[in-house]
């Protein structure tokens, strides 16, 4: 049988933790940061885990994650 081939655009975007979850980081932080207050630049530095309904679409994409 073939291999999969892994989607490499999300292979860029997901890692997974120790528990086997899959760890995202947040949207928004590339540019036009003046406008945005510290607080919430701050906040957007911090990764966050897939939600439960997204898990599975993209772990599909990344087969040997």
């Amino acid at each position: 049988m073939p291999k999969i081939k892994t989607n490499r655009g999300a292979a860029k975007r997901f890692r997974k933790t120790g528990t086997g979850k899959i760890r995202r980081n947040k949207a928004y932080t590339s540019h036009i940061l003046t406008k945005k207050t510290t607080k919430r630049k701050r906040s957007l530095r911090q990764s966050v885990i897939v939600a439960k309904t997204d898990s599975k679409n993209i772990s599909q994409l990344l087969p040997y994650l």
